[in-house]
């Protein structure tokens, strides 16, 4: 299972974490059971999403605009801001559906906390 995130330039480690937990609990899965994060290859470099891989033990998957994009068709939530800002209308689902892999699906449209989103997909891995 992956957990992909979007979340604004500085976003702390905490708030990226608060709504990893949050969707987790509105899935109804255990934190521990996540393989993933993923985002954006655009925001990979932030301190704050490294450090919640960190925490998690779990790899930070960098996702290329083009992934995102192909996967667009399959996500729940569309955001207009996100999408004139960084010209992709989901980055945390789309994220998670990429890092998820073959037949990925979502679990539940993204939750947010603070400065942070947060989706969770599953699949059959990359």
């Amino acid at each position: 299972m992956a957990a992909g995130v979007g979340f604004r330039r500085g976003a702390p480690c905490g708030e990226i974490l608060a709504a990893v937990r949050q969707a987790c609990e509105a899935a109804g899965v255990a934190v521990a059971a996540l393989g993933a994060l993923a985002t954006a290859d655009f925001k990979s470099d932030e301190s704050g999403v490294h450090d919640a891989a960190g925490t998690l033990g779990v790899p930070l998957v960098a996702c290329p605009r083009e992934d995102l994009d192909r996967v667009s068709d399959r996500i729940l939530t569309r955001s207009h801001a996100v999408a004139a800002a960084v010209g992709v209308s989901s980055v945390a689902e789309a994220a998670a559906l990429v890092a998820a892999g073959r037949n990925a699906r979502l679990l539940g449209p993204r939750v947010a906390a603070g400065t942070a989103t947060c989706a969770l997909a599953s699949g059959d891995g990359p």
